[in-house]
């Protein structure tokens, strides 16, 4: 059992009753992470109500999250600084600005901005401090979760047409793609075929770096800036072919080597999965080359098909572990 379990007792401290909302891991953060994207996705591809379906769903279990992070950190705070060095921490920064994009035209989002870069500002200098190598799958939440913050500040800047924001993203977004490099030199590449979900982020944090470019790119074309926006667009090109060939290296080696046990981690797949939907949605829209949105109209239906399997294999998990446990 792995510390991403809910039922892990190291991570959760549920003893024997299971999991409870006290004991929500703070990788459990994934779950918004991967529902909210897929909601988001949704919503490109033009299915309104299964988007907002799934935003309710997101909002819902970021509520939960909320408490338990409230919660942990009023009542037990050596266990939550002890939480909040793992790099799966900052999941709780990616959910609030996932949830946050989905929100984007309602005054909560620039809220859900605010609290995920307090969020990011507070666990960023932990996870870091504990920092160790090889790298693995989850360390690449390090960008994720700054690219999370690109994407809802490039968002909020193209709505509201604000210089301040617009600085934000670009400098959110670079600073992100120079984490994702840091992490990738030392990425302990064996993960591809032994990893049991997270290594996906791999892929996930580079499809995210996408779409904040994107965001880029229409909020500097918002503020009438061509020739910066020409440029972003191309480097939005760029960053698109290579998350389309992380996509298919990542499902090459699903093939060779599957892993079909359900395991928490694969919340993490998920989320890469509507992630890389979402840059093609972007990247066709910035760049104007309409088989790109068809394609992410495909790419939609497998992270449907994973996200619904990862849901139920935690369904199923959660209500064994009461009888496993007598």
């Amino acid at each position: 059992m792995t510390e991403w379990e809910p039922g892990n007792r190291r991570a959760a401290g549920s003893g024997s009753d299971g999991m409870n909302w006290k004991g929500v891991p703070p990788e459990s953060g994934a779950v918004v992470m991967s529902i909210g994207v897929v909601s988001v996705a949704s919503g490109m591809a033009g299915f309104p109500v299964l988007s907002l379906v799934l935003l309710v769903g997101a909002a819902a279990s970021w509520g939960v999250l909320a408490v338990a992070f409230l919660t942990r950190i009023s009542f037990d705070t050596k266990r939550w600084l002890w939480e909040a060095g793992r790099p799966g921490a900052l999941t709780c920064v990616a959910a609030t600005g996932v949830l946050g994009l989905g929100l984007h035209f309602w005054a909560a989002a620039w809220v859900l901005l605010v609290v995920a870069t307090l969020l990011w500002l507070g666990l960023m200098p932990l996870v870091l401090r504990g920092w160790r190598t090889p790298t693995v799958g989850v360390n690449f939440l390090v960008c994720v979760a700054t690219q999370s913050l690109a994407v809802l500040a490039g968002q909020l800047a193209i709505d509201a047409r604000s210089p301040l924001l617009l600085w934000v993203c670009a400098g959110a977004t670079a600073l992100g793609l120079v984490l994702y490099a840091a992490v990738l030199v030392p990425f302990d590449f064996r993960q591809l075929s032994r990893g049991a979900g997270d290594h996906w982020i791999a892929g996930g944090a580079l499809a995210i770096s996408t779409v904040a470019t994107g965001k880029l790119h229409f909020a500097l074309q918002a503020l009438e800036m061509p020739t910066a926006a020409a440029t972003v667009r191309t480097i939005d090109l760029v960053l698109w072919a290579i998350t389309v060939g992380w996509y298919l290296v990542l499902v090459v080696f699903e093939l060779l080597a599957p892993r079909l046990r359900y395991d928490f981690r694969r919340w993490a797949t998920v989320f890469p999965l509507g992630m890389t939907c979402a840059a093609c949605f972007s990247t066709a829209a910035a760049s104007g080359i309409a088989w790109m949105a068809d394609a992410a109209w495909i790419l939609l239906w497998p992270a449907l098909v994973v996200l619904c399997l990862t849901a139920w294999g935690t369904v199923r998990s959660f209500l064994a572990k009461p009888r496993l446990s007598r």
